[in-house]
């Protein structure tokens, strides 16, 4: 075991000691003497002090606002931290980001692209790991990585099931939730078949938005797994396998027909999607929708503060199962300051910024830190959000219709595994093909 844990040394005596590991080095070479390969914490030391007084051009998308303060609030502490000035390059689509890097490439920009670090998971890792778009085993030096216990804990090296080969750092997990206006409903589907009969009986009161769009894919594949439940294990693991014409044809022919029976009462008669998930929360507001859904639960709370969504608004899970991810931060092969990109991403995973993520008024979205590896001091940084019974916006795993919280939360509801990644395009070109033409 080293002696020292340079993680744990302040940044201004890091600095400090990566001087003087400097000297060291350059007296030991001009002396002749051989050094031995570098250790984990000398190689650490290295990227910090390249990484330091350095831009880092981050790109995530930025559709909502809760996230984005969050990134803003991590720009000011890596600049306080390492003198980085953390830029945030708001993104609709991440294939945005994906295009850039491989347009690079194709030019021939292999050392200076402009895309430092990016939030991604799911088809957007496979494509651009497919491309050879990413650089490669990079994670296990960053210090706070260890702290995900990821010998124990296959999610965290697992993208949609695909190995991530050291190409991204897990940031966080999500599952979708469902969120509906009390006032306009009182009892909201607890399943997808009640789903079906409740957009029967208020019809035109719910939608999903247009396929690509990372939630209308969310939604589909939801529906997807629960509507195959039944099927034999043999079938279901095609699911978790890259999709073959035989896969398609035994698991999507549900899916259409459930859709097929559904689009006639959704908004506008299912003949408009909405393009972008964004537009949901604008529609319960405005009063058009009474029921939608997000992957992010805490931003009904945030929603209702910024007056976005009434204050009767209130989300839960569905108790057939909540598709669950966790989401990652990756270096492109050709990033400028893939160093300084890498304290950003370690800074990301420190449980200063895992703790401050989960708050519901930040942001509300799980660590992946494993809490057996934390100190008590550590641990105690997430004490803040762990809300009181009193609390009013307190989670309720009890009764969907007995608390006045704004959460309101199913502890039967099972998490659903994302599908492989080849699904989401097999999924998002036969809906096109099938409705696309409507639009």
């Amino acid at each position: 075991m080293p002696l020292i844990h340079i993680a744990s040394i302040p940044l201004r005596r890091r600095a400090a000691h990566s001087r003087l590991l400097a000297v060291l080095v350059c007296g030991y070479f001009f002396t002749g003497v051989s050094l031995a390969a570098p250790s984990p914490d000398t190689t650490w030391i290295d990227i910090e002090s390249r990484g330091l007084d350095q831009e880092v051009y981050f790109h995530a998308w930025g559709g909502n606002p809760q996230i984005n303060q969050y990134i803003q609030w991590i720009a000011k502490r890596v600049n306080q931290e390492y003198r980085i000035d953390l830029h945030q390059v708001k993104l609709t689509n991440t294939g945005e980001a994906v295009s850039r890097v491989l347009t690079e490439k194709s030019a021939g920009n292999h050392d200076n692209g402009q895309v430092d670090m990016v939030w991604i998971n799911g088809e957007n890792f496979a494509s651009m790991a497919e491309h050879h778009l990413l650089t490669p085993n990079w994670v296990s030096k960053l210090p706070h990585f260890k702290l995900t216990n990821p010998d124990h804990n296959p999610a965290m090296t697992r993208d949609f099931g695909v190995p991530t080969q050291g190409m991204e750092a897990p940031w966080g997990q999500a599952s979708l939730a469902f969120y509906y206006d009390s006032m306009a409903t009182d009892l909201p589907p607890q399943t997808l078949p009640q789903l079906l009969h409740w957009s029967q009986v208020n019809p035109g009161r719910f939608t999903y938005p247009k396929p690509p769009d990372f939630l209308a894919m969310s939604f589909l594949k939801y529906a997807l797994i629960v509507l195959n439940d039944a099927q034999p294990d043999s079938i279901k693991q095609r699911l978790y396998r890259p999709a073959s014409p035989q896969a398609e044809a035994a698991l999507l022919p549900v899916l259409w027909q459930f859709l097929d029976r559904l689009h006639p009462n959704l908004w506008r008669k299912g003949q408009h999607f909405v393009s972008s998930g964004m537009a949901l929360p604008r529609l319960v507001g405005d009063g058009e929708l009474s029921l939608a859904f997000t992957f992010s639960a805490a931003e009904v709370p945030a929603a209702i503060g910024r007056f976005d969504l009434p204050s009767s608004a209130r989300s839960y899970k569905m108790q057939d199962g909540s598709l669950s991810n966790i989401h990652f931060i990756a270096i492109p092969y050709n990033a400028a300051h893939s160093d300084s990109a890498k304290l950003v991403i370690n800074f990301l995973l420190s449980p200063e910024a895992q703790a401050k993520k989960q708050q519901i008024e930040v942001w509300g979205d799980s660590t992946v830190l494993d809490f057996s590896l934390l100190t008590p001091q550590q641990q105690a940084l997430f004490d803040t959000t762990t809300l009181g019974q009193d609390h009013p916006d307190r989670i309720d795993d009890s009764s969907p219709t007995a608390t006045p919280s704004i959460m309101t939360h199913y502890s039967a509801s099972p998490a659903l595994s994302e599908p492989h990644p080849s699904w989401t395009h097999v999924i998002a070109q036969q809906w096109l093909s099938r409705y696309g033409a409507q639009q």
